[in-house]
Formats: structure tokens, sequence, C-alpha cells
């Protein structure tokens, strides 16, 4: 059995532009400055209570008293209704995880946002039924970039590190997939700096790239 397991944001949803407003209307809640999206851009990818923490910090002095997790909630609570508002899968998204499907991967997604968020908006987007697994980054005790969230997702999709594939555009991503013991594709159409793909087993350029160069990785089930 292979296993292709994607990132969320910046590899199969651009889902910047609701980030940035979520962040920024948090931001206002606490008459701070707001960010411009390069800004949130740079931030996302560590999970939530990172983004609001570096959201936070680049604000002002203002925010050193904020209790970081009554603002984390505080942003889930705005974030939440307003996930799929402006956000949109990239181009070919959804055409690369049928196409994959077809040629008998398993697929699987490892978030570091919560399970429950990222388990809506891929409703939303009719990818739930593509994927046997979905990880968040608040499913098991770690999360990218430690190997076990990497690790887990794969358990729940029945897979084997050995025959999986990391696809995705933060170094986060890398990193996990490396301490796994799995392949990794950097999705250079994503939020990453180049940067990024130091350590990648290969990148792609588009996603519509990836089950061609998954299939070099992987010709076939072990």
């Amino acid at each position: 059995m292979r296993l292709a397991v994607f990132d969320l944001d910046g590899t199969l949803v651009d889902s910047l532009p609701d980030l940035a407003d979520s962040v920024n209307i948090l931001l206002q809640d606490y008459g701070l400055s707001e960010l411009d999206v390069g800004a949130v851009r740079s931030m996302i990818g560590d999970g939530v209570a990172v983004l609001v923490e570096r959201a936070l910090s680049r604000s002002g002095p203002g925010a050193a008293t904020i209790d970081r997790q009554k603002a984390t909630k505080r942003f889930m609570e705005i974030y939440g209704p307003r996930a799929t508002e402006r956000s949109r899968l990239f181009p070919g998204a959804k055409a690369t995880l049928i196409r994959m499907r077809d040629q008998g991967w398993h697929l699987a997604v490892c978030t570091n946002k919560p399970v429950s968020a990222a388990r809506s908006i891929l409703e939303g987007y009719g990818l739930m039924d593509l994927l046997s697994a979905v990880g968040g980054g608040d499913s098991f005790a770690t999360r990218k970039p430690d190997s076990g969230h990497l690790l887990g997702t794969i358990r729940l999709a029945d897979g084997d590190a050995a025959d999986s594939v990391m696809i995705g555009d933060h170094a986060n991503d890398i990193r996990t997939a490396t301490g796994a013991g799995a392949c990794s594709i950097f999705a250079a159409w994503g939020y990453g700096i180049p940067a990024c793909a130091d350590g990648a087993t290969a990148t792609a350029t588009t996603i519509d790239e990836v089950p061609e160069i998954a299939a070099r990785l992987l010709p076939g089930a072990c």
C-alpha cells in the first residue's frame, strides 16, 4: 500500500486570506495594529497557538499582557465560521487527489491545524471521502515537525512509513518526513520559502506534478 500524506494550509488549500482576516479581527478586538497579508503568511505552519503568539508579538508592545490561551480560543471563534469564506483549493488539488486515488494510492492529511477545523474544511471542499485519515495538531501528543505526528497519521491510515510520501510547503513537513523515515516532496507552490525544501527527497513546482514524482519515489507497494 502506497500512502500520500498531504499538508493542508499552503499545500491543498490557499487559506491565507481567511487566516489573515481572522488575525486582524483578533488584533482589532485587542485594539492592536493590523498586519499585512505577507506578514501573516510568514507565520503559518506551526499551529494556531504559535500563529496567535507571532501575530500578537508583531503587533506592538501593548500585546505583552494579553493572555495567549484566551487569545487563541478567541481566534478559533473568529476563524471557525469563516475558514472557507475566501480560502480556495489550489488549482488542480482535488483533481490530483482523485488521480492518485485512481492510481491506487491511499491518501491522508497531516496538519498542525486542530483536527476538527481541518475536517470541517476538508468536508467543505468535498475531500473527506478521498482520505483514509486526518491527523490534526491536537490528534496526538506531538505535532509537526516531530515525527510522531506523521507516524500517528500513517498509523491511522493503516500505512507504513517506508511506503509513504509527505507532501508539504513548510520545513516542518520535510523534517517530520525525514524523522519518520518517509519520502518527502516540497510543495513549491505554497507559502514556504525555498530554504524550506532543504532535506526534501524531491520538489514539485505545481500540485499537478505530484503524482508523477510520487510514483518515481515509490514505484510500487513494498
